[in-house]
């Protein structure tokens, strides 16, 4: 592989080059660098939006799917925005599987909550969080992960001004949820 005159200097590739140079290559070093960048975003929004189980088989369903899709990707846009995208397809279709299936209530509720007071507080932003209606939850986790108003709205499929009032909506819930939570 040849050395562009940026990597030879150090700078910086942008996820949206590495992954155009991927779609044409298939270079599994490409495929490791944008994995290395955006893996652990992709999941920490995925588990804001479901279990731990879930985030992790659903974000490695989407790096398959990136594998496999890589011919799909068009620059239009940053690389991030693609990824979630399919992630957050990847969540709906998982989401809808599970609702096929039934779960054993016994089971969920002896899984206790741990007790120090760090984790309590945690956990309440978590149950905050958990109680917000899914395009509220959707719309705040990608905000936290950087996504801009634009870039939220194409991933969601929404417009720009459904997006302020599904974050405008998530983050009153989340006030009111944490104050009355230390009330």
């Amino acid at each position: 592989m040849v050395l562009s005159i940026q990597q030879w200097l150090g700078l910086s590739i942008s996820n949206d080059i590495l992954m155009s140079r991927y779609a044409d290559t298939g270079e599994q070093a490409l495929l490791a660098r944008l994995y290395d960048e955006c893996g652990d975003d992709l999941y920490h929004f995925l588990l804001a939006m479901t279990s731990p189980d879930t985030a992790m088989d659903v974000a490695q369903k989407t790096w398959v799917t990136v594998i496999e899709k890589r011919h799909l990707y068009v620059a239009s846009g940053r690389f991030e925005s693609w990824l979630f995208t399919l992630g957050r397809h990847a969540l709906i279709d998982e989401i809808r599987k599970q609702r096929r299936l039934t779960y054993d209530d016994a089971l969920l509720s002896k899984q206790a909550a741990p007790e120090t007071g760090v984790y309590q507080q945690s956990d309440c932003f978590r149950q905050a969080l958990a109680a917000l209606p899914f395009v509220q939850r959707e719309a705040f986790c990608l905000q936290q992960e950087g996504f801009g108003l634009q870039e939220i709205a194409t991933i969601c499929h929404s417009n720009r001004e459904t997006i302020k009032t599904r974050l405008r909506y998530a983050r009153e819930s989340l006030k009111s949820a944490l104050e009355a939570a230390h009330d």
